[in-house]
């Protein structure tokens, strides 16, 4: 008698969904699906997908939303699509990072400029915990640096996990070049704080002059 109490009570807590903690499989299916249809470019089908109730910002098994899939991929008509449904650019994966954060990383200045316009913040920073600017100034990614430092807000001077700011990452980690001295002339245009040191007290000038970049040392001093 209780057994047939239970079985009955089971069956009414599933009539009324108690029991759908898990999504149905073809739910499942179909989001993982459209992650293919991304990496594809499938501009049509994802444009079904989304027509069909699919979550434009579901995430694969790495945290990895979308948005930020297309923006590795370097697909730029996707990622517009994307963004035209509203997908959110600061959405972070495993790794802490978000299509904004990569497409400063990697120099897509023209993806940073639309990111710019839907909603990027600047208080979400990836695993160094540092912003957008700091690894496209290591890169070497001029017109990039340019867009951010140019930005309303944008923190020039935010210093990362390491102790380092965008300026010192310039002239540490990148090979005193001219696009290096572009940069450093762009951040110091832009409010960079020369002052700022690194955790052993030593300021860029000290770096600059340490690893011979004579360009890099005129910039910084006059």
């Amino acid at each position: 008698m209780k057994t047939l109490v239970f079985l009955l009570s089971f069956g009414s807590l599933n009539a009324c969904g108690i029991n759908s903690i898990n999504p149905p499989k073809e739910n499942v299916m179909q989001q993982s699906t459209i992650v293919d249809l991304v990496k594809k470019n499938d501009i049509s089908a994802v444009k079904s997908a989304f027509g069909n109730g699919a979550n434009i910002n579901y995430q694969d098994k790495n945290g990895r939303s979308l948005l930020l899939i297309a923006t590795i991929n370097k697909q730029l008509e996707m990622v517009k699509l994307l963004v035209s449904y509203k997908a959110d650019v600061n959405l972070q994966d495993h790794q802490s990072d978000s299509a904004f954060l990569y497409a400063g990383a990697s120099g897509q200045t023209e993806l940073v400029k639309l990111f710019l316009k839907n909603g990027a913040r600047f208080d979400i920073f990836n695993r160094y915990n540092g912003t957008a600017l700091i690894p496209a100034c290591e890169r070497g990614h001029v017109e990039t640096v340019k867009v951010l430092v140019s930005t309303k807000g944008f923190p020039v001077n935010h210093v990362n996990r390491l102790g380092w700011t965008a300026l010192m990452e310039a002239v540490i980690l990148g090979n005193g070049g001219k696009k290096y001295q572009e940069i450093v002339s762009i951040l110091k245009e832009n409010g960079a704080d020369l002052s700022i040191p690194d955790k052993e007290g030593k300021i860029p000038l000290q770096h600059a002059k340490d690893l011979g970049f004579k360009e890099i040392v005129e910039i910084l001093t006059s």
